[in-house]
């Protein structure tokens, strides 16, 4: 295993410093930073005829910093359930940890100390970010360069899925992040959350329009003006939209579940069994014909890689992810899950393989986590290098 431990330790001093343990009340908002530029960022177009650099989100698989993630600690969401996603995140944070570093983001001084009981010493533990659950992926910032050798983060106004649960602290994780790194920060003008966008870092998004265009997220708001303000802040030229679900789950059918990309011009998606015709079943058959037929922002027809989903899985929970594709690319492996249907999960090993060479692929037993109706993916956020 790659030790960690002494520069996670020193990055943690550099940017915590007293590391307070207040937990914030429910409701309460949380300080801007001093001697941070605030403000909009500047359009492409602008930024391009102004001669400054444009900024981007760049892909899952450019070289990491570190992962970002939060220890789950509320019996009141999880109940009876918790010390299995425990086990569960606390197995991811120490795998990705073999790769590099990881900060563990605890709500305050006692979850943190369970969290370094279960995660060990090569995962960095703070209690300076307070937090309310563990989607780290949907309240972190996210990250973008400039080409410059410069770092910022922009916030995407997280509102617990479109009000479906409070979560103040979460709320303001994406800046307390921000401020804590020293990083420029913004909020991005659409309510969304990272899972619900994908990108290549070369122009182009996706998303379905069941969790962006969605009343409870972006009331009054029409698509174009939210494809607008997607594109924006991701710093991207062209939206492919797929439908999606509403109201079938909480993420209002996040697209990093089913579809996602894995090199500019190239997407994979995940089909269900053919005797399946379940409305989510159906939505990933229409993700995978609409991809198969659009264009990126370069007039490149995506090549669409298909994986099987499982045929069985160990999970009788309804909220139950059966997702391969729900993958975190780290430096140098892809972390993704089996669910116990041996061919399958060996098909998805080898498409895994395939699609990203040089990076060893590791599938972990985290059912407890995606019978919670997420997973790898949902509960991490990577930090670029700049």
């Amino acid at each position: 295993m790659n030790d960690h431990r002494s520069a996670g330790s020193s990055f943690v001093d550099r940017l915590f410093g007293s590391r307070p343990s207040r937990r914030s009340v429910l409701g309460a908002a949380g300080a801007g930073a001093a001697g941070l530029a605030l403000g909009a960022v500047t359009a492409p177009a602008q930024a391009a005829a102004a001669g400054l650099p444009r900024w981007w989100v760049p892909m899952d698989d450019v070289p990491h910093a570190r992962t970002w993630m939060s220890w789950p600690s509320r019996k009141s969401v999880w109940g009876r359930q918790l010390a299995g996603v425990q086990q569960d995140i606390a197995l991811i944070a120490r795998t990705v940890a073999q790769f590099e570093p990881v900060v563990m983001c605890a709500p305050d001084a006692t979850t943190a100390a369970d969290a370094r009981a279960w995660c060990g010493p090569w995962v960095t533990v703070t209690d300076a970010v307070p937090t309310d659950d563990l989607w780290m992926r949907d309240t972190a910032p996210v990250f973008r360069r400039d080409g410059y050798g410069g770092l910022d983060a922009v916030g995407l106004n997280f509102n617990g899925w479109g009000n479906k649960q409070t979560h103040a602290d979460d709320a303001e994780v994406a800046r307390t992040i921000a401020d804590r790194n020293r990083l420029r920060f913004t909020r991005a003008d659409f309510v969304g959350e990272g899972g619900a966008i994908e990108t290549d870092g070369d122009g182009t998004v996706m998303a379905t329009e069941s969790s962006l265009v969605n009343k409870n997220r972006n009331r009054g708001m029409s698509r174009a003006e939210i494809e607008d303000a997607v594109l924006h802040a991701y710093g991207a030229d062209r939206m492919i939209w797929v439908p999606g679900i509403k109201g079938q789950d909480i993420t209002d059918d996040h697209i990093d579940v089913t579809s996602r990309f894995v090199r500019p011009g190239v997407v994979m998606v995940q089909l269900p069994p053919e005797d399946r015709g379940d409305a989510w079943a159906r939505d990933a058959r229409q993700q995978y014909d609409i991809l198969s037929r659009a264009t990126d922002a370069r007039g490149r027809r995506l090549q669409v890689i298909r994986v099987d989903g499982p045929d069985t899985v160990r999970s009788r929970d309804p909220k139950f992810v059966d997702s391969y594709l729900n993958f975190h690319l780290v430096n140098g492996a892809v972390i993704t899950a089996h669910f116990g249907d041996q061919v399958k999960d060996a098909a998805a090993h080898r498409a895994l393989t395939a699609a990203f060479p040089g990076r060893q692929v590791v599938q972990l037993d985290v059912d407890r986590l995606m019978a919670g109706g997420g997973g790898i993916h949902c509960s991490t956020m990577h930090e670029p290098l700049p």
